[in-house]
């Protein structure tokens, strides 16, 4: 059984995008990935996502994505929101994906904007429909137009939003303005998925956090969270301002390569990355301690 949902928080307000760890000979971590997302889940998240970017998506067969949704499931999925990436830049292969999913018995699809072949909007909006179409399972959109190359257009994610199973958008935009636009004009649930931006979303409407300091920060999110909600701005900037070292340390590289250390740092399930990614040097992981510590994280 899924946990309890609600059209203004259909998979939580905390999640973690989480990591795929691996052995030490690059094969997937499954007994890994259960104790991670147990660890993750008693740390506060009411969600995960897996086999999104941070979970290292792009170089993850589609064996080891269903593998891994059906192992993280059976770890928390009474206990939390399972939430998989099924976005490509081939729509037929994302269909294929989110059907599995269903199969699977996620909770929902994460949707990322198609990446390198830049599609216009309509091209867009098309995808993100056909997906939506061809399960009975709720689908989070993901905004990151640094990464894919084409913003969805506040035109185009209120039409999305018509559809009654996109109910949700991860915006990696870092356009305040335009979000506050698209969150005025669509009843889509707004999650975060910029850490340093999270408590600015919540001003302008925000619900959550699809995060990756979540890793090592959760119970100060969640307070962040809380506070805001429950009317205590103060405290929340507060906390915030706490963790700008962590927003820093952790995106000075790519976000994978930073948790990965992080956690391998407190003893966690990780392991190694897989090709083109790498690990820190040894001077990035004194860096990343020294941030860490200023933001009260503790190896």
């Amino acid at each position: 059984m899924a946990p309890i949902s609600t059209p203004q928080t259909p998979f939580g307000r905390v999640l973690t995008a989480m990591v795929t760890p691996f052995t030490a000979d690059g094969a997937l971590d499954l007994d890994g990935a259960q104790r991670l997302a147990v660890h993750l889940v008693d740390a506060g998240n009411d969600g995960l996502v897996v086999n999104g970017t941070t979970g290292e998506s792009p170089t993850t067969s589609d064996a080891e994505k269903e593998q891994l949704v059906r192992a993280v499931l059976e770890a928390v999925g009474d206990r939390a929101h399972v939430v998989t990436g099924v976005g490509t830049n081939d729509t037929r292969h994302s269909i294929e994906l989110a059907r599995t999913a269903e199969r699977a018995g996620a909770h929902g699809l994460l949707a990322v904007t198609p990446y390198y072949n830049k599609p216009p909007q309509e091209g867009l909006f098309r995808h993100f429909t056909a997906i939506a179409d061809s399960t009975g399972l709720p689908v989070m959109l993901y905004d990151i137009p640094g990464r894919s190359g084409v913003p969805i257009d506040t035109e185009t994610l209120v039409r999305l939003g018509e559809h009654p199973r996109i109910v949700a958008n991860k915006d990696a935009k870092g356009d305040l303005g335009r979000a506050a636009w698209a969150i005025a004009q669509s009843d889509l649930a707004w999650y975060s998925g910029d850490d340093m931006l999270n408590l600015p979303l919540l001003s302008i409407g925000a619900i959550g956090f699809v995060s990756v300091v979540g890793h090592v920060a959760t119970p100060e999110l969640r307070a962040l969270l809380e506070a805001h909600v429950g009317g205590d701005v103060q405290k929340a900037t507060e906390i915030h301002q706490k963790l700008l070292p962590v927003f820093t340390g952790m995106f000075r590289t790519q976000g994978v390569i930073t948790t990965k250390a992080a956690l391998t740092l407190q003893g966690l399930p990780a392991g190694p990355l897989r090709l083109p990614l790498v690990e820190l040097t040894a001077q990035e992981t004194a860096q990343l301690k020294t941030d860490l510590a200023a933001g009260g994280v503790e190896l």
